[in-house]
């Protein structure tokens, strides 16, 4: 009987250890988001808003650890190099997430073999900003100012690779100028020095430029798409104003490490699912000038095919510019 009682116990043991029991059991415990740039900036808005409704369909709290440094490369190693249990996740974008693997290319992780996807998260174009006492009015008159004092204005975004990175090379070749950045560790703290007059100009995602937009303390003077954003619908497009098809659109998503459990994966990508279904969040995101994709787009396969199309477009580009840090 003994013998019985332990073989039983021993069952008992090993099928509560297995992942799939581990995964309907998840999470036990708080889960950690990992957000690559400092409170206050765009990715770490879509971050919170995600996370608060993430957090009720889980059961447990999902925390916010800012982990700051080297345009977001520093989370996303900190994210491959987890345990990969579900309970720590990376949200990042085309910049942290695709772009960086052709600027940094020591960067000791694969973006695509070394992350598990979960989602597809919102995605929303750009602004073209300068800070109020800049005499330009219209986009024309902006460029024209940044091409008469482009040695000496200073443009702000938050490292080599970010997304205000990737929308100020877009301009530079649209507008065919120079610019002089000002990097920091996201673009919450840039938009701080835009506000104050601390730096001219920034390309900036619209979730994060829209409130300081509307407060009047900073100036729009394009949205990088083809068609208006409802949540600002008197800013011209780049079209309408002079820059025709400078489009550029920065998109999220979440990531886990390699390894971790597919019913795991399930569990977040559900909770994050229904967080983007959830009025009171689309309200939110929408007013902030973000795209929520499709359902059909939002499985962990389709974050798959899209991130490898998005490597397989953007690291060709990179590479032949020859735009990297050893």
């Amino acid at each position: 009987m003994r013998r019985l009682l332990a073989a039983l116990g021993a069952v008992v043991v090993s099928l509560l250890s297995s992942p799939i029991a581990f995964s309907q059991t998840f999470p036990t415990k708080p889960v950690t988001m990992v957000v690559p740039f400092a409170a206050g900036g765009p990715t770490d808005a879509l971050a919170r808003i995600i996370a608060e409704s993430m957090s009720r369909h889980l059961g447990q709290t999902v925390v916010i650890d800012n982990t700051t440094g080297a345009a977001g490369t520093i989370a996303v190693g900190k994210v491959v190099r987890a345990p990969n249990d579900g309970y720590t996740v990376s949200i990042g974008h085309v910049g942290t997430h695709v772009v960086n693997g052709a600027i940094y290319p020591k960067l000791g992780f694969d973006l695509l073999s070394d992350l598990e996807p979960v989602i597809l998260l919102p995605s929303n174009p750009q602004l073209i900003l300068s800070k109020n006492d800049v005499p330009a009015k219209t986009l024309a008159e902006f460029v024209a100012y940044v091409k008469a004092n482009q040695a000496k204005l200073s443009a702000g975004n938050a490292g080599l690779g970010s997304g205000s990175h990737i929308g100020g090379m877009a301009f530079e070749k649209a507008a065919g100028v120079k610019l002089q950045y000002v990097p920091y560790r996201g673009t919450g703290p840039a938009m701080q020095d835009l506000i104050s007059g601390q730096i001219d100009l920034m390309i900036d995602q619209t979730s994060n430029a829209l409130p300081q937009v509307r407060a009047g303390k900073v100036r729009a003077y394009a949205i990088t798409a083809p068609a208006r954003s409802a949540a600002a619908p008197d800013i011209p497009t780049v079209d309408e104003a002079g820059l025709p098809g400078m489009y550029v659109t920065i998109w999220h998503g979440l990531w886990v490490p390699k390894g971790t459990p597919a019913a795991v994966i399930a569990r977040l990508n559900a909770a994050a699912n229904a967080a983007l279904d959830d009025p009171a969040v689309r309200k939110r995101l929408a007013d902030l000038g973000q795209d929520i994709p499709p359902a059909d787009q939002r499985s962990p396969a389709a974050l798959r095919a899209f991130h490898k199309a998005e490597a397989d477009k953007w690291w060709p580009l990179i590479k032949a510019a020859g735009v990297k840090i050893e």
